[in-house]
């Protein structure tokens, strides 16, 4: 097949995801345009995967196809009205400096999804969350390349199929197949902004810092104070983040396991469901702090798995599947894992 010159065969892939795990890809393209997308279009191999920052990917081993790394930047006010700033960003663009930068301009809206890791163009993949908020709260629309055809394809906010953790991309399995490539995604930041405070530690952050009536900036910061407590930095300790997604169970099963566990953090869903608290289910499990080899559950936050040194994805996979079992003897539940297995 003739490929374009920035396409690099045999690509080392160990430094480009956060868990530190050894893999190469066949071929490898670094993406800084969408005019090099539209080159690749019709040509890219049968097994393609599409690549952000790799902080929520476990590579089980070495990927026989074409990966795709993400770098298009540029961030604008695409449109303004008199109800939001609709607000623009390239996929390559790293989350979190996203989300400060549109503080930083007087567009509140994104700043309980504060330090998340990732990129922009991963964020409705995912459908990223914490303390009360989802992208799809704030997702207006997306452009992505059709890697069959090049041409561009926009998806608005019912096209992406959104749900907990979940879009259209995973449900079709475009972001493993390489069928659509998001370039940009534009964001819908309410002009009436309402802060989101319900979540115990965020209240417990701003209190212990005497905020009464808090700034959007001002939830920012309290949230990432907390993130760098709970959570260890890629750079110092590898990891995914959080590993395993919340569970969600029905009403009855929520009552059985209340009554056997009062303390179970638990939280209401509007269609009477109840999601559960992954990382509390794991510590009562008995793996906080506990290593199964060279990976184990993060001492200050049992729901991070973290990379001791010198890990493979087996290991990942071997420690996943531990925690799985011991969570469903326990508590009859079933723990799905939150990061990518490729």
């Amino acid at each position: 097949m003739n490929l374009p010159d920035f396409v690099e065969r045999e690509a080392n892939l160990v430094a480009r995801n956060t868990l530190a795990l050894p893999a190469h890809a066949a071929l490898y393209a670094k993406i800084h345009s969408a005019d090099q997308l539209t080159l690749l279009a019709g040509k890219v191999p049968s097994r393609c995967f599409i690549l952000g920052d790799g902080s929520n990917l476990v590579l089980t081993g070495d990927f026989n196809g074409l990966v795709l790394h993400m770098a298009i930047g540029g961030r604008e006010l695409a449109a303004e009205d008199a109800d939001a700033w609709y607000v623009r960003a390239g996929a390559g663009e790293n989350w979190h400096d996203f989300v400060g930068w549109t503080l930083a301009q007087g567009w509140p809206g994104l700043e309980n999804l504060s330090l998340i890791p990732g990129t922009v163009g991963a964020a409705p993949i995912q459908n990223i969350g914490a303390y009360g908020l989802e992208v799809a709260d704030r997702f207006h629309c997306l452009n992505a390349c059709d890697m069959l055809t090049g041409q561009t394809v926009r998806l608005d906010h019912s096209a992406c199929r959104f749900a907990y953790r979940d879009s259209v991309f995973k449900q079709q399995g475009w972001h493993l197949d390489g069928r659509l490539a998001i370039t940009d995604v534009t964001f819908r930041l309410p002009k009436v902004w309402q802060p989101l405070t319900r979540y115990a530690d965020v209240a417990a952050e701003l209190e212990a810092q005497g905020i009464v009536t808090a700034s959007a900036q001002q939830i920012a910061h309290a949230i990432i104070a907390i993130r760098r407590r709970k959570l260890p930095d890629p750079a110092q300790l590898a990891n995914a983040g959080s590993f395993f997604q919340n569970p969600v169970v029905d009403a009855a099963a929520a009552d059985r396991l209340l009554a056997c566990h009062p303390g179970l953090p638990h939280y209401p869903q509007a269609d009477g469901r109840s999601k559960l608290a992954a990382g509390w289910l794991v510590e009562q499990a008995g793996w906080k702090g506990r290593d199964l080899g060279p990976v184990g559950m993060y001492e200050k936050q049992a729901l991070v798995l973290v990379n001791r040194g010198g890990a493979t994805g087996s290991d990942v996979m071997a420690l996943m599947q531990a925690v799985q079992r011991d969570v469903r003897a326990k508590f009859g539940v079933e723990l799905k894992p939150e990061p990518i297995l490729l």
